[in-house]
Order: structure tokens, then sequence, then C-alpha cells
């Protein structure tokens, strides 16, 4: 019993651990969502020869009318950007660096607070995931005591449990705001395409492994009560057996020993009246058969 509620703690505790691990990860990186976005070139100069407009003469000359051949999404540049819950950054089209924004700032009025929401709603998702991460490190510490152990995996199960509801209901706000914000955003910043990124991915392998901890430690839970109360009751079985014996020996051996002294006592006496020769008296006072036959005659 001991080594296999030891063992489902060790797996809770995993599963608690990568469920951290991952939640954390995707909480302060910028991969959530991932695409492109289309800009219009730059013009060619001197320091950029690709990737660029080329007007092929003079620009600076007023007189001169400025033709470009370039039509459709020739005259745009796709660059890539990244967004995660706290800030999204995009290419650089004039040098190798990226551009950072706030998400904050980007998201439309109307979901400002809603975002706000997902960003407690994570925060609160990570801190009881520490929290239940601890009380399982603390299980495996009482693994001796049961009853401190059960009530320690009574708390983590309702912690994880609780922080997977949140990390759930903050993944799926920030889907929204972050959809609604492909539409109403700022002109500069609203996306071609996009997809989720692997920040995303890894938000969602967090609850994964978070309900599989929950799962796994209310297993061990009732596992554990549902097997104490059975070597309970087969001890108290095994007692009431026992002392069932116990009565019926003492019974068994008090009969014997009352029969064995009412044997030793009578067959000692007519043993002794054998070896002397004699008979037992017969009393005086009782009557022989003629008088019998007599008092019944009279009687008639």
């Amino acid at each position: 019993m001991k080594t296999t509620r030891r063992c489902r703690t060790l797996l809770s505790v995993g599963l608690n651990f990568f469920a951290l691990f991952f939640s954390i990860t995707a909480f302060i990186t910028t991969y959530w969502c991932v695409g492109t976005q289309r800009v219009p070139k730059p013009k060619c100069s001197k320091l950029r020869t690709h990737q660029c407009i080329d007007y092929g003469v003079n620009e600076t000359d007023p007189n001169k009318v400025v033709y470009s051949w370039e039509t459709g999404d020739d005259r745009f540049l796709f660059r890539q950007f990244h967004t995660g819950i706290w800030f999204s950054c995009e290419e650089n089209i004039h040098d190798e660096s990226e551009r950072c924004r706030s998400f904050i700032d980007l998201a439309p009025a109307s979901e400002k607070g809603m975002l706000w929401l997902s960003l407690v709603s994570e925060m609160l998702y990570i801190v009881l995931l520490v929290v239940g991460f601890s009380l399982m490190c603390l299980e495996l510490v009482h693994s001796n005591n049961i009853i401190d152990g059960l009530k320690l995996n009574a708390f983590a199960a309702v912690f994880t449990v609780l922080s997977g509801l949140l990390g759930m209901v903050a993944h799926v706000m920030y889907t929204q705001v972050f959809q609604v914000t492909v539409s109403l955003g700022p002109p500069d910043w609203r996306p071609y395409n996009w997809d989720y990124g692997w920040s995303f991915c890894m938000a969602w392998a967090s609850f994964t492994c978070c309900m599989g901890a929950s799962v796994t430690t209310l297993n061990s839970y009732t596992k554990t009560v549902i097997e104490f109360r059975h070597k309970r009751k087969t001890f108290e079985q095994s007692i009431r057996e026992e002392d069932a014996r116990e009565a019926f020996g003492y019974f068994r051996e008090h009969s014997v020993h009352s029969i064995s002294k009412s044997v030793e006592v009578y067959p000692s006496q007519s043993s002794q009246s054998v070896k002397s020769g004699r008979r037992t008296p017969i009393p005086a006072h009782s009557p022989d058969l003629s008088e019998r036959g007599s008092l019944g005659e009279e009687q008639c």
C-alpha cells in the first residue's frame, strides 16, 4: 500500500512540475501567435538595395515624374511577427533588429478589460500550481504518516483542480482578445496571415499536465482511503474471529475439565468397594419386596 501510494504521489509531482514549467515558459515568451504582416516596401537607397522599390531616377528633382512598375503584392514586403501575452514583436524592415510593442496597447479599448482578466488568471494559475506542487512535495516527506498524507493529498488536489480551471479560462480569454485585435487593432500591426505558435501549445500542454496531476492526486486519495478502510475492516474482522476462537476454546476447556473431575470421583469409589470384597450395604430403612407387595395390596 505504501509503495503504490508513493508511486502515485511521484507521478502527480512529475505532472505538476511539467505543468508549472510549461506555464511559466509560455507566460514569459512571445510566441503565442506567429505570422506575417504586409507593409509597403521602402525606397531603395545606397544602404538598401534589395527588398525595396527602385524608381531609377533622381528623386530629389521635382521636375521628374516617378513611375513604379511593381503592382499587387510586389509593392509590399512581408515581415514576420510573433505575439505573446505581454509584447508583440515584428521585424524591422530597415535592419535586422526587432521592434516590440506592448500587446496591451495594441488591444482595442473594448477588450482591455478581458485582457487584464486573462493576465490575472494566468498569474493565479501559476501561483496555485506552485502551491499544489509544494503540498505534493510535503506529502512525499510525510509518506509514513497516512493521515497527514491524506490531508495534504486532498488539499493538493483541490488547488491543482482550481489552477487548471483558471488556466483554461485564461487561455480562452486571451485567444478571443487576440482574434478581436487582429480585426480591430492598429492598421500597421494587423497580420496578413497568422497561426498559433509554440508558446500557445506549451500553455495548453501545461493545462493538460495540470489536469492529469489533479486526476492522479484525486485517484491516489480515493484509493488510499479505500485501501485504509478495507485494511481496517479486515483487521476488525480478524480480531472478532480471534476473540470468538478464544471464547470457544475457553468454554471447551472448562467443560472437559468439569467432566474429567466427575469421572475421576465416582470410579474411584466403586473400585475401592470391589477391592475390599464387600458389598455396598443396603440401608435399613429400605423396604423389602414382600413389604412392598403387602403395601400394594392394602392400597388396593
